[in-house]
């Protein structure tokens, strides 16, 4: 049974959305503050549902200090539905952010794709011991499709569930130039919406962080302008 984390200090949504979420088949921990939260990471929960505004310890914070130690999906609820709030909640961790009010259809659709998506990654993670599987090696990347995991110049290096699917999607057709809509709708397997945009463009700067030697020129993700992203050497 699947493990959802509710972080929220409004006590009716909190039930609300746990009423939903045991209704269909999840198992529900809850938490009405940040720090109440990050206590409750050690029960490996499969999505963190995590309120933005909260006294004490905001939400933006309780992601921040989430991703210090793990890659579980994170979806932001928020009063706030502005472009840049919602970058900001990307920039900080999140992978979703759904604004409030909120129907919920919407936020168990949500719920939904997130924990598909992080029971796949998880399910084809293996031991340390390397095993035969299928790769693809670029520009000192080299990328095992079997078990999801990712080597630069010989070095294991950690990616969420999204940033693994960006990269691989470029990598196994380098040269091609993939717009946003492409990337969105192939990798989060939703329709694409303008604001979508955004999303695609906060996690093309994370791989960059983690992959470029030089972030702010970077020679591998290339932007082609007007058109979208390739993977290939400067």
């Amino acid at each position: 049974m699947e493990k959802i984390l509710i972080v929220e200090d409004d006590a009716d949504i909190r039930e609300g959305v746990r009423i939903l979420l045991e209704g269909e088949g999840y198992s529900v921990i809850e938490a009405e503050n940040g720090r109440a939260g990050l206590s409750l990471l050690e029960q490996d929960p499969d999505l963190v549902i995590l309120d933005v505004m909260m006294p004490g310890m905001s939400g933006l914070k309780t992601c921040e200090e989430i991703r210090r130690t793990s890659y579980v999906p994170v979806l932001f609820l928020t009063a706030r539905s502005q472009e840049s709030d919602k970058l900001i909640g990307l920039m900080a961790g999140g992978d979703d952010y759904l604004a409030k009010p909120f129907s919920y259809s919407e936020l168990l659709g949500r719920v939904k794709a997130l924990v598909r998506r992080w029971k796949i990654y998880r399910g084809k993670e293996e031991p340390e011991e390397e095993q035969p599987g299928k790769f693809v090696e670029l520009a000192g990347i080299r990328l095992n499709e079997e078990f999801n995991e990712v080597q630069i110049n010989g070095e294991n290096v950690e990616f969420s569930d999204i940033e693994y699917k960006i990269l691989r999607l470029l990598m196994k057709y380098p040269a091609k130039v993939f717009s946003a809509q492409n990337l969105y709708e192939s990798v989060w397997e939703e329709p694409y919406f303008y604001n979508c945009n955004s999303t695609v463009m906060v996690h093309i700067r994370r791989l960059r962080v983690k992959i470029e030697e030089d972030p702010k020129n970077p020679r591998l993700i290339l932007t082609v302008w007007g058109k979208g992203y390739r993977f290939g050497e400067r």
